[in-house]
């Protein structure tokens, strides 16, 4: 399906783009959330006369997200958790949690889809993901999770902690770009397996 973007979407185009996509991800997704319009006749002209609106929107959103920079950068994300004797946790951190996280810490709303996470955190430790507060402003955030609030404190000054045979001392990146990929692959492929029935 053959669609005009009404605003930059990270890997598929800016503002005023015609770009085709999947059927099901544009009715699933773009469309009802005003991402885009479908592309005919009447809805390019629409677009134009529009044009200024929505990139004056843009702009202003883009600046918003510049002005909370800061706030989430210095966020302090101590994530204290249940974890078995291996570090390995009862549950996991998600990317709701996190933006849940950042509302209390820095108090910056975020939607859990600006994580860029990946894949849930199932360890203690130190990870490094990035916050996507426009798909300009991208800011590198440290997530801390651990048992207690002693352990969050010796993550933070650099010391290492032991479970069992493991020890947690480095800062690990969370996958970040492979799962985000796998995971919108997957969100495509279901769209797309919607629309078909």
């Amino acid at each position: 399906m053959k669609v005009i973007l009404t605003e930059k979407i990270t890997k598929l185009g800016n503002i005023g783009d015609a770009v085709e996509v999947k059927t099901g991800y544009a009715r699933n997704y773009l469309l009802p959330n005003c991402k885009a319009m479908r592309f005919t006749r009447e809805n390019v002209a629409l677009f134009e006369a529009k044009k200024a609106e929505l990139t004056a929107r843009q702009e202003a959103a883009k600046k918003s997200a510049e002005s909370n920079v800061d706030a989430v950068k210095n966020a302090k994300l101590y994530m204290i958790r249940q974890a078995g004797d291996t570090g390995q946790l009862y549950g996991s951190v998600s990317t709701r949690d996190i933006a849940r996280m950042l509302k209390e810490v820095a108090n910056v709303s975020v939607e859990s889809a600006q994580v860029m996470l990946g894949a849930p955190i199932k360890t203690v430790g130190v990870f490094e993901t990035q916050i996507a507060l426009h798909p300009d402003v991208i800011v590198p955030v440290k997530i801390y999770v651990a048992q207690s609030q002693d352990e969050i404190e010796a993550l933070v000054a650099g010391k290492s902690l032991t479970f069992g045979t493991k020890k947690v001392e480095e800062v690990e990146e969370a996958p970040v770009a492979e799962a985000a990929e796998e995971k919108a692959e997957e969100v495509v492929a279901e769209a797309a397996a919607t629309d078909a029935e």
